[in-house]
């Protein structure tokens, strides 16, 4: 199996550099080579891993993820863009939270288990986008009044100021949500566009070996 490229590093407008420097996008092009629709039930050694980092958060890590220097960091970022963390649940504490109500980390297909895999490996979140729905690379940018999530017909319309990732030509994800519906993979996406999100605390190795978790599971044959 070859190694995935090391990820690139996504644009960011001016207005965040300003505000928010520590803010980053990490992004990694990956060729899937699995053989399996990406929203179809995952191959046994994905749902072995995703057994396995079941057992990891059980009692009292689960209960006390939110102190975990990587988890804490972004309790930190949702505080100081306004989100209130308690509501508003990190990604970490979001899927951690789901394993403690259901006894396990739940399937939700290929895609969805390597991402969660990385997140519970890491604690950094990761997404993917299809790439042949891009219109250049994956940057950071804040919202336009009015302007429309994704390239769909019946997407929402945002406020303006939002912080969302988006390319040369329309915003893809509000930051920290799911990609707009015409932007995810679909079962036979064969080329995808993974991002990390890194923000003050989480060392850059966290975010990269997010990435590389991911684009790793999806490239093996």
């Amino acid at each position: 199996m070859s190694t995935p490229a090391a990820p690139s590093v996504g644009w960011r407008a001016p207005e965040v550099v300003e505000e928010l420097p520590s803010l980053r996008l990490l992004v990694a092009e990956v060729e899937v080579g699995r053989t399996s629709s990406l929203t179809g039930v995952s191959p046994p050694d994905i749902q072995e891993r995703l057994r396995e980092r079941s057992s990891r958060f059980r009692g009292a890590r689960a209960v006390s993820i939110r102190l975990e220097p990587v988890p804490a960091a972004y309790r930190g970022f949702f505080r100081h863009i306004g989100l209130d963390p308690d509501v508003v649940r990190t990604p970490i504490e979001r899927a951690v939270l789901e394993r403690m109500i259901r006894g396990g980390f739940p399937t939700g297909g290929l895609l969805a288990d390597v991402l969660l895999i990385a997140l519970a490996d890491t604690g950094v979140p990761v997404w993917a986008l299809a790439s042949d729905t891009l219109e250049g690379s994956p940057g950071i940018r804040e919202t336009v009044e009015g302007e429309q999530l994704g390239a769909g017909r019946h997407e929402r319309l945002l406020p303006a100021g939002r912080l969302v990732v988006a390319d040369s030509r329309q915003a893809l994800a509000v930051l920290f949500d799911e990609p707009a519906r015409a932007h995810a993979p679909r079962g036979d996406t064969r080329a995808v566009t993974l991002f990390a999100v890194q923000v003050a605390g989480v060392p850059t190795l966290f975010a990269e070996e997010a990435l590389w978790s991911a684009a790793s599971a999806l490239e093996a044959p």
